[in-house]
């Protein structure tokens, strides 16, 4: 069976190269005898799969000695725990942007363990822009401000990063993470699930700032503490291990096709490429508005919930599939993350043209 082009916004396709690569090794992985997935995490052959991952994200991000990159498992969600457990430390209040559903839940738990501001908020045209940066008032004893740096399910994103002087960014980088470059510098903390563009669900990548860690609240649980884990180097205990081994196999493949910079690249004319249609569309359209568009998660829209199930049910039946919209907000939504190649998003705008003409 042919290969469909998947759409999903998670857990999302993965290279070409990359599965190959990891069906080549997975009954022997370089003369050992033994899959990733049977060996020990204590072995040598493990511990250099570990640190290459380490090391080739270090490069494909060029993130500086002073941060540290941990590689945990409970999803960015647990994260939404973390980060406050970890960071309200001094005045126990974090400023937020709120964006969307995951900014929300951030805002949510963060709540459980001090104060959480919402300096601003686009939930009035259910988040369908990003609020305006400039003279936006954040506290300055804040203990960090909070952004979500793209909304997988409302499709947009931050096309510049808010000015919070010395107070540190912190920023959930699930969906956009890898697809064009960014100067880790300007965050105290990056933390991104894997399942978009890293690579299976199971494992979270977290960037942090080493001058932030070491200050927990005392009700931290040990596995909540980010040192407990930068001591141990990502291994206090068995760690995501096959899910790691992909991330290093997909981190070699972006290095290999020219980094973050020929990623943004190719994305920005996937982007365009849909974008394009949708603007000239009579049958679809894009709720978001245009300066504040995702690269990543395109959400799109039909006169109605009969037009969205036929051409679900059509789109489908010609190889796209997972196109269907949050269930949260409905319609239709194509994620477009780097492994995405250029053809099928092609594909997929040939074919909606064609659904148009049959259906306009």
């Amino acid at each position: 069976m042919a290969r469909v082009y998947n759409f999903s916004a998670g857990p999302s396709m993965l290279p070409e190269p990359v599965l190959k690569k990891a069906a080549e090794e997975m009954l022997d992985y370089k003369g050992s005898g033994q899959s990733v997935m049977e060996m020990s995490h204590r072995s040598p052959e493990y511990e250099g799969i570990i640190k290459g991952a380490e090391a080739s994200l270090r490069t494909v991000m060029g993130i500086p000695d002073n941060y540290a990159v941990l590689f945990l498992q409970g999803g960015a969600s647990s994260q939404f725990a973390m980060v406050p457990l970890n960071l309200l430390n001094k005045s126990k209040k974090a400023d937020f942007i709120n964006t969307g559903t995951w900014s929300k839940k951030a805002i949510s738990e963060a709540k459980r363990y001090g104060t959480a501001n919402v300096v601003a908020t686009s939930e009035d045209k259910n988040f369908s822009y990003i609020p305006k940066l400039d003279g936006l008032k954040f506290s300055p004893d804040a203990d960090y401000v909070h952004i979500t740096t793209n909304n997988t399910i409302e499709g947009t994103k931050f096309s510049a990063l808010p000015n919070t002087g010395a107070v540190p960014l912190v920023a959930d980088m699930s969906s956009n993470i890898l697809s064009e470059r960014m100067d880790v510098t300007r965050f105290g903390l990056i933390y991104a699930g894997a399942q978009k563009n890293i690579g299976p669900a199971g494992l979270t990548v977290v960037i942090v700032r080493k001058d932030l860690i070491g200050n927990a609240q005392p009700i931290t649980p040990v596995m909540f503490n980010y040192k407990t884990h930068v001591d141990e180097a990502s291994m206090y205990n068995t760690p995501p291990c096959y899910a790691i081994y992909i991330a290093k196999l997909v981190f070699e493949w972006m290095l290999e096709n020219g980094g973050a910079a020929a990623m943004e690249t190719v994305n920005k004319q996937k982007a365009a490429m849909l974008y394009d249609y949708l603007d000239n569309s009579k049958l679809f359209k894009s709720p978001v508005v245009k300066e504040d568009r995702s690269l990543m998660n395109i959400p799109f829209v039909s006169p109605s919930e009969d037009i969205d199930k036929k051409f679900l049910k059509a789109v489908g039946a010609a190889g796209f599939v997972n196109l269907k919209g949050h269930r949260s907000v409905g319609g239709m939504r194509a994620s477009i993350y780097n492994a995405m190649p250029v053809d099928g998003v092609k594909k997929l705008v040939e074919f909606m043209k064609r659904f148009e003409t049959e259906n306009a």
